[in-house]
């Protein structure tokens, strides 16, 4: 599962200012750009540019702008097989009371482990991925969940085994 940061200089707020009304273009190479990236975000702008023929140059200025555009938004880290192996993963449903939802979101994302939250239509309201060591510390997880100030009832589901992962 990816973690990642958002990147924010001063070229990507100048390239920012100027297209800040325009409708964001992506060609076949910013595909090709993003592609690289996504199979190594770390990879350097001189390999980026040797793998596509460009320029160092271009392959900048193509970052930035894509920077800028908000296409990308920051660069990630992909946790190892093994690593993600050895964790355990659960679903966890929540329903919020409506008033204090802004509260339980700020809550939920102050807990490390949990790696994504996503707002979803049906009888709840949320649903949390929520990722731990092990059980013992799953379930300190989820009790500090059910315990949050906002949250009605949760309904938790742990991951038996991953069949595919896209």
């Amino acid at each position: 599962m990816p973690y990642c940061s958002v990147k924010n200089d001063r070229l990507a707020y100048y390239y920012g200012k100027l297209t800040n009304n325009l409708a964001i273009m992506i060609n076949p190479q910013d595909q090709k750009l993003l592609l690289n990236l996504r199979q190594n975000a770390r990879i350097s702008v001189s390999d980026l540019a040797r793998q596509m023929n460009l320029s160092r140059s271009t392959v900048q200025n193509r970052l930035a702008r894509l920077e800028a555009t908000g296409v990308i938004s920051g660069y990630c880290v992909e946790l190892g097989a093994e690593y993600t192996a050895s964790q355990v993963e659960a679903h966890v449903s929540i329903k919020v009371f409506q008033k204090l939802t802004a509260r339980t979101n700020l809550a939920l994302d102050a807990i490390s482990q949990v790696s994504q939250l996503y707002s979803v239509s049906g009888e709840y309201d949320l649903i949390a991925i929520v990722q731990a060591q092990s059980l013992e510390q799953l379930s300190v997880v989820l009790d500090e969940i059910g315990n949050l100030e906002g949250v009605e009832r949760t309904n938790s589901a742990v991951v038996l085994e991953t069949r595919f992962r896209r």
